[in-house]
């Protein structure tokens, strides 16, 4: 079987990520589509085992095996968590519905620091891109300033929102160049600080529920082995 068979014929879950999925797309925007596939559980019990990602087919396109997808959710992984999390879904079957009811099982207080990892592996990027051409990558910039806002309202509500809501014009300006780089760097710092802030009272367990997910993943590989189930 090849990669791209397991994305066209095994997928359980497909959205559109990026711009789109956080209300911030403009003529110009790609549509950036994710997904998650369930390889077929004898592919296993073979000595060359299924791809854990697939890129394409086509443009724009990257799918994750489901159990590396939840290996990197339990972990925190933001781009993991958002894509649980988008609005915009294509495609969705019984078992992606289930992985979907899940959402909640894979939050924890171990957001903030992949998140801010994250965030910080950007703002170095930024820092390096001002030093050498005297300004930041605006569109990246506007990103940063997304994840910090996600972080500091996961951390603050318990929940995981992708949509910028009435912040779309303010962030669409910085990725036009039209704020200051100063301003955008208090922006960071702020947002940065209010996230440390929300930590102290967040609603989020401390760790992400292991079992459950685990419960998930093993039901999901049994049924896989067993196939349907043919009537008498």
């Amino acid at each position: 079987m090849q990669p791209e068979d397991l994305v066209r014929d095994h997928t359980i879950y497909a959205c559109v990520m990026g711009s789109r999925a956080f209300g911030l797309a403009t003529d110009a925007s790609d549509t950036d589509r994710r997904g998650v596939y369930l390889a077929p559980t004898a592919l296993f019990w073979r000595f060359e085992k299924p791809p854990t990602h697939v890129e394409g087919p086509g443009e724009e396109r990257f799918s994750w095996e489901l159990e590396r997808f939840c290996e990197l959710a339990l972990r925190g992984n933001p781009n993991i968590l958002e894509c649980l999390h988008s609005p915009l879904v294509e495609r969705l079957d019984d078992t992606g519905r289930e992985l979907l009811s899940l959402r909640g099982a894979f939050l924890s207080v171990r957001a903030y620091d992949t998140f801010t990892r994250y965030a910080l592996g950007q703002r170095r990027k930024l820092d390096a891109d001002v030093r050498t051409t005297g300004a930041p990558r605006w569109k990246h910039a506007m990103h940063l300033l997304r994840l910090l806002m996600s972080c500091r309202d996961l951390l603050r509500t318990g929940e995981l929102h992708l949509g910028v809501g009435d912040q779309r014009e303010p962030l669409l300006a910085v990725k036009r160049g039209e704020v200051p780089w100063p301003d955008i760097e208090s922006r960071m710092t702020r947002l940065a600080t209010e996230a440390e802030a929300a930590l102290r009272h967040t609603p989020l367990p401390p760790e992400p529920d292991h079992a459950r997910v685990a419960d998930f993943l093993f039901r999901t590989r049994r049924d896989s082995a067993l196939g349907p189930v043919r009537p008498n």
